[in-house]
């Protein structure tokens, strides 16, 4: 089992930035690669960024690329989101998640989810 705890979040105008901070504990040698996903009200959950566990792979959705860094800290076995030139559209519950490397692919761990709210 891996067990998967965010932080950061909050509120923030546009043009602002936030870090998110996901902490991971449990079984952490089988993980692969890590995500942040995203849901907005009435949408449906959008992936917004994800990375190998090494760290040496990354991708992002186009609608973060430029303005969204995800990053590894390999001995905090934490991974982060750095959101910078925030948009009212980002606005939305943020979780991390991991899975392992298994066919299909499919993210078994989330964590709770934390709020972003950027206003205009």
């Amino acid at each position: 089992q891996v067990r998967l705890v965010e932080s950061g979040g909050g509120l923030v105008q546009a043009g602002g930035s936030l870090r998110l901070s996901c902490a991971a504990s449990g079984d952490t040698w089988s993980i692969y690669r890590m995500a942040w996903f995203r849901q907005a009200p009435g949408k449906e959950r959008e992936l917004v960024a994800d990375i190998s566990w090494s760290g040496g792979s990354r991708n992002y959705a186009d609608s973060v690329k430029g303005r969204f860094t995800i990053s590894r800290d390999n001995v905090k076995n934490t991974f982060d989101l750095q959101m910078n030139s925030l948009k009212p559209e980002d606005t939305a519950v943020y979780t991390c998640a991991a899975r392992q490397n298994t066919v299909p692919a499919r993210y078994l761990y989330w964590g709770q989810g934390t709020q972003v709210t950027v206003s205009s």
